[in-house]
């Protein structure tokens, strides 16, 4: 079957924040994380340390994810386990930090999807373009069977996925022009995550994409060495990227999770109860930065506008969308049959 034939734009929804409560709210509940205590007894637990990294800064709702679970975790062992929280790349970039995790030098982390797909490529059918026509979608998906039997293939890498946060629908920033459909995109050096499904992607749309961490993406930006770059707005926001960027187009190309993740050896030497405390802590951390999200993408849009970003919110998807069609037809049958089970739930 042409893979073309099996891929059905979705149109890109702005998911008020009524709506994405109530379907956290519901998603919690049927967790049963509202109002319940979290599994493992306090008194059971050994004193214990874990290191938790992530790449970005305080204000970023990875952060967030991560003091809040280390709030949780602290309160339901009686503070028997510290979580120490490095943000900032301060242990290195995300693959640096999966690295560790594998050989035990890094406990956990809050790890954005695309350099997970590295490690196991199921992942990268959640980087597959206008996948994902809302985020109460892609909540469905990340937290049914088929999320969950994705993130469990992290264990033949030597990783032990818990949960799926957030980092959101991405967009396009740059410094150049303003852009309303893929013509613009036209000779714009764009950066995007090492990853294959956005190099092509983006190549398709006619920019020229270059994969970076982010950290050299930052000093990139700056030295005007690169033209822009594609992210949610939470990141767009919390790096300050109306001072090199002039322009934000809210194309909410790929919806990207973050993943909680804890090496293998880590995992693997916390007591049972505790494994439990931490599972959870991770799904109620996640469920948190989701919310914040949601609460705080109006405001950091504005914010932006006073920044002196120009900020197109109604851009041309129907032509981004036929614009990328090339990247089902190369990846489609990659990723067996998830891509299909997929479609067939969101539809």
């Amino acid at each position: 079957m042409n893979n073309l034939a099996r891929f059905t734009p979705h149109p890109v929804s702005n998911t008020t924040v009524t709506g994405r409560f109530k379907q956290l709210t519901l998603s919690l509940a049927c967790a049963g994380l509202f109002g319940l205590p979290l599994a493992g007894q306090a008194e059971e637990i050994a004193p214990t340390t874990l290191r938790l990294a992530h790449v970005v800064n305080t204000e970023d709702t990875y952060h967030i994810a991560a003091e809040r679970f280390q709030q949780l975790v602290s309160e339901h062992t009686d503070g028997a386990v510290t979580i120490e929280i490095f943000p900032n790349a301060t242990l290195g970039d995300e693959r640096t930090l999966l690295e560790g995790m594998q050989i035990g030098t890094v406990d956990m982390g809050v790890i954005t999807n695309g350099p997970v797909a590295n490690f196991v490529d199921e992942f990268s059918v959640f980087e597959l373009p206008f996948l994902f026509p809302s985020s109460e979608a892609a909540y469905g998906v990340l937290d049914g069977e088929i999320g969950q039997e994705i993130l469990g293939k992290l264990q033949e890498v030597n990783l032990k996925g818990l949960a799926y946060a957030e980092r959101g629908f991405r967009n396009i920033t740059n410094s150049q022009n303003a852009i309303n459909e893929p013509a613009d995109l036209d000779g714009l050096t764009l950066r995007v995550i090492e990853n294959e499904v956005y190099v092509d992607t983006f190549r398709e749309l006619g920019a020229n994409a270059v994969p970076m961490a982010w950290t050299e993406a930052l000093t990139a930006l700056q030295q005007g060495t690169i033209d822009g770059q594609e992210n949610p707005v939470n990141a767009i926001h919390a790096f300050n990227l109306a001072e090199t960027q002039d322009y934000l187009t809210m194309t909410r190309h790929i919806y990207a999770p973050a993943i909680f993740i804890m090496g293998l050896p880590a995992w693997n030497g916390l007591q049972e109860e505790l494994q439990d405390i931490v599972l959870d802590a991770a799904k109620e951390a996640s469920a948190h930065a989701r919310e914040q999200n949601a609460v705080m993408e109006a405001e950091q849009l504005a914010e932006l506008r006073e920044a002196g970003m120009d900020i197109n919110e109604t851009p041309d998807i129907q032509s981004f969308q036929a614009a990328v069609a090339p990247v089902y037809d190369t990846y489609g049958d990659k990723f067996g049959d998830y891509l299909q089970r997929i479609q067939e739930e969101v539809n």
